[in-house]
């Protein structure tokens, strides 16, 4: 069947509580829901995202607990769009590809973007997520799979993946959360993996600065996280891989949108932008391989 179009939601998702029971590093993806459904609700959205609209109204869970406002939803949203349009963009040069999701959560990245009927399409999380997943996310037509492991431990299920096709792996909001070590062996496995038709990783990161200030970031804080790896020299993962190549670098306070954040937040990034101390403080990278 041929996908010509992203998946829209229904007007109606069957009505189900959903009690989160969640913690630690999981819990933090309903911070990132939350924010998608708040960019969602206004009037002039970022992403648009509206089944994580509806999906907030299918959990029992206490969203104030994530602490996130305005300013943070918007650069939610601002980060989501821009790993949907690299997605979208390696699709459109690669009309048969694999496209690799790591620590999926609940995002519908695999129904907003627009695919081909030759896309390959793999969401990976823990086995509580994907449980909650499949409660919450409808599942996209097409090639599409759903695989219950842990991203850390790619050697022991990457190869059930056929390296026929580019690849192109997407990850959000988790490199944060490894430690160095941990991410340096799930990317040289991936990249290792794919390496004979190439492809691409795209995800977002942390500076130390950021490591170092996690006491202040509320869904960190309130659901007893912990983050470990910061990346101040993206160019320095080359070395790990024959082949990785950096291709884009672009730090939050200048990706796309920024003028769609509140003025109050638009003034904020000017002026982190302006102090070498904090303006790598988080960074959108894509690399090649």
């Amino acid at each position: 069947m041929a996908l010509d179009a992203a998946s829209s939601p229904p007007t109606k998702i069957e009505a189900k509580t959903n009690k989160i029971t969640l913690t630690g590093p999981q819990e933090t993806l309903l911070a990132t829901l939350y924010g998608r459904s708040r960019d969602a609700a206004n009037s002039n959205p970022i992403l648009g995202d509206e089944w994580a609209l509806q999906l907030v109204e299918k959990v029992d869970y206490d969203f104030a607990k994530t602490g996130i406002d305005a300013t943070a939803s918007a650069s939610i949203a601002i980060r989501a769009k821009l790993l949907d349009q690299w997605t979208s963009e390696f699709l459109a040069a690669h009309s048969s590809a694999t496209v690799l999701h790591l620590a999926c959560g609940v995002d519908s990245r695999c129904l907003r973007v627009q695919r081909g009927p030759g896309v390959r399409w793999v969401d990976v999380d823990l086995p509580d997520v994907i449980d909650l997943r499949q409660q919450l996310v409808p599942t996209p037509e097409g090639d599409y799979r759903l695989l219950s492991a842990s991203v850390i431990d790619a050697d022991q299920w990457l190869d059930s993946i056929p390296a026929d096709r580019p690849t192109i792996v997407v990850f959000e909001g988790l490199t944060m959360y490894l430690h160095e070590d941990e991410g340096r062996r799930m990317v040289e496995t991936i990249v290792n993996r794919f390496a004979s038709t190439g492809g691409q990783l795209v995800f977002d990161c942390y500076g130390s600065i950021a490591i170092r200030l996690q006491r202040f970031m509320r869904p960190v804080k309130n659901t007893g996280s912990e983050l470990h790896w910061g990346i101040d020299n993206p160019k320095a993962l080359e070395a790990w891989c024959s082949g990785l190549k950096l291709v884009d670098d672009l730090r939050s306070v200048d990706m796309p949108g920024i003028s769609q954040l509140p003025l109050a937040a638009q003034a904020q990034a000017w002026v982190v932008s302006n102090i070498p101390y904090l303006r790598n403080a988080g960074r959108v990278l894509r690399y090649k391989f």
